[in-house]
């Protein structure tokens, strides 16, 4: 059978760098190919190669569909020969159509100056009957759910390569870290469409850092660590730690550290009567030094405290205690809670976090100049020291203050977001889905950071999905459902399984089923 992918010997020098050395890597028709390793491993090099951005160093070789293919590729032309990819960013137009959206690859090649919208419209609906979506076409993209706009921008991509039928038989779609900030049930949905996609004789190239998502989709799997193949392997008869050492080098730590916090005297952080977003009168406290997990079921209400508690989005009602100081929630900002010494780190670290063209320096000064540094005459050289030597502490790779921050990788980049509150020494750490799009290496780094803050007496309240990483990282985990706490988990009971039984168990309680 002919591959329908093969790139041999390819590799890659920035300088005194070789961020690709001799990797070769085999896709079949009809496969689900995943792609994982550590940020920096070199999986975003080997993409912008294979999509024409980039061109490898001499001695490489490629075939598609059992033709060679000189390289490098023509500049935009990777279409043509049967390659085309989605990356995290998908790049829609929030302000167009569905349908403007969808046509404006096609625009760019066309001379038809007569273009019937309304028929546009017709074909663009039929498109996603195929694939069993039901999306407006005369929606705007800006107003589409997540799961919309990725599904978007993943049939277009499938389109643009002509893939309409069964009989097409080829072409390959990479799909560049498509799920990071997708709920579960939207992931589901997802990677129903990538399957009715190679149903048609199509082959995925799937990046991912979720492990678990590579080993439910994909046939097989190559690793790349340190810029080399460090192996390829069947997912499906995988198990996850074959795939972790692979990336990593090594077993990964997985026993979560017995907690020394003793529930005893005043808590750091008390809150009561919280409601709003499909929350109803919920209350908890946090002591010192304790990692505090919240859970539950998509909607289940969980998801929205953490905003809430910071004022980032609106409630009905409810205080909040730090230290000794209050505030009723219904009245909280965000200006409010930093001077209270609590602090918010989003799971949507490009949206809400950071601002990716501005440079690491200046990201991670700012909730310091008014007092670390001069507000009233703002000098380069101290903002670039106070950076470096933050970036040293936190681990971030490059450690280049002058750089933009959308330059690093996702670990490396919610590091940065870390350094930037963490160093404020907040009493209440507010974190939302804290290792999301990150790999399992940096995970670990992210999880040290966290634990530090805590050995300092900061407290922390953690919204998480991820039940993995809830079972390594909490103390205690509140499991929600509709809207109220409907379980305690403490120690031997903080586990993957346990958390995710008591997810749907708690759920079918509150219901009123037996």
């Amino acid at each position: 059978m002919t591959s329908a992918l093969q790139a041999r010997h390819f590799s890659k020098t920035f300088g005194g760098h070789r961020a690709l050395d001799d990797v070769s890597l085999t896709i079949e028709p009809g496969e689900v190919h995943g792609l994982l390793g550590q940020n920096g491993c070199g999986k975003s090099t080997l993409i912008k190669i294979l999509a024409g951005y980039q061109n490898a160093d001499p001695g490489a070789e490629l075939m598609i569909g059992g033709r060679p293919v000189a390289l490098p590729l023509p500049s935009g032309q990777a279409q043509s020969l049967g390659i085309s990819t989605v990356h995290q960013n998908l790049a829609l137009i929030p302000s167009l159509t569905v349908v403007e959206n969808m046509l404006l690859g096609r625009l760019g090649r066309s001379n038809d100056m007569a273009l019937s919208w309304r028929k546009a419209r017709a074909e663009c609906a039929a498109i996603f009957q195929r694939y069993d979506l039901s999306i407006d076409p005369a929606a705007t993209v800006g107003g589409l759910l997540a799961i919309e706009r990725a599904m978007v921008a993943i049939v277009r991509a499938v389109e643009d390569l002509g893939l309409r039928s069964r009989d097409a038989g080829a072409g390959l779609l990479i799909l560049d870290e498509p799920t990071p900030f997708l709920p579960k049930r939207d992931v589901e949905m997802l990677f129903a469409l990538v399957r009715r996609i190679v149903a048609g004789g199509a082959s995925v190239l799937f990046v991912s850092h979720d492990i678990d998502e590579v080993r439910e989709i994909t046939d097989r799997a190559t690793v790349l660590r340190d810029g080399r193949v460090a192996g390829t392997i069947a997912t499906k008869t995988s198990t996850r730690e074959d795939l972790i050492e692979l990336i990593i080098g090594r077993a990964l730590r997985t026993a979560r550290p017995h907690s020394d916090v003793a529930r005893r005297g005043p808590a750091k952080a008390a809150i009561t009567g919280l409601r709003g977003n499909g929350v109803a009168d919920v209350g908890f406290e946090v002591q010192p030094g304790e990692i505090l997990g919240l859970t539950g079921l998509l909607g289940s209400g969980f998801e929205s405290v953490v905003y809430m508690l910071y004022g980032a989005l609106p409630c009905e009602g409810g205080s909040l205690r730090v230290a000794e100081e209050s505030v009723a929630l219904a009245e909280a900002t965000p200006a409010r809670s930093l001077k209270m010494g609590t602090v918010l780190i989003p799971g949507d670290r490009n949206a809400k976090a950071a601002i990716g063209m501005l440079p690491i320096a200046d990201n991670v000064t700012m909730p310091v100049l008014g007092h670390k540094l001069n507000p009233w005459c703002v000098r380069r050289t101290p903002m670039h020291q106070l950076a470096h030597d933050l970036g040293q502490q936190f681990g971030v790779v490059p450690n280049r203050p002058e750089r933009a921050l959308s330059s690093l990788s996702g670990g490396n980049a919610q590091k940065v977001v870390l350094a930037k509150w963490l160093q404020t020494d907040p009493s209440l750490i507010l974190l939302d889905e804290p290792t999301q799009g990150v790999d399992v290496g940096a995970r670990e780094l992210v999880f040290d950071a966290i634990r530090n803050a805590t050995r300092k007496g900061a407290a922390v309240i953690c919204a998480s999905s991820d039940y993995e990483q809830l079972a390594l990282l909490c103390d205690r985990v509140l499991v929600f459902a509709d809207g109220q706490i409907g379980a305690q988990l403490e120690g031997e009971q903080i586990s993957k399984q346990t958390i995710a039984e008591t997810c749907l168990r708690g759920s079918i309680q509150l219901q009123g089923v037996p």
